[in-house]
């Protein structure tokens, strides 16, 4: 058995991110989909990343690519580290006269 074929033991901490909402609900359908939690799903995305390698099959890009249609996350990669977070205001389409 190789190391690689181990368990191995670590600790895991709670944390308190924030993400984009369609993102999100994009990454929860897709761990239901592999049938995995989210937070595994985030741990193999970051240890392929971190690798330089795509986690994912053609087929799961496949699903990831319907899953954002249906959840209206109509933006990809060039959107990194763009993303600005509205004012409560603007989420809800209220103007910020009183």
């Amino acid at each position: 058995m190789s190391k690689s074929d181990k368990d191995l033991a670590v600790e895991r901490v709670q944390t308190g991110m924030r993400m984009e909402k369609r993102m999100v609900k994009v990454l929860k359908a897709l761990a239901e989909y592999l049938d995995i939690s989210l937070a595994d799903l985030l741990e193999g995305i970051v240890l392929h990343a971190f690798e330089g390698q795509s986690p994912f099959s053609t087929q799961t890009l496949q699903q990831i690519a319907r899953l954002k249609e249906v959840y209206g996350m109509d933006y990809g990669l060039e959107a990194s580290h763009h993303l600005k977070e509205s004012s409560p205001a603007q989420k809800e389409g209220e103007s910020d006269a009183l």
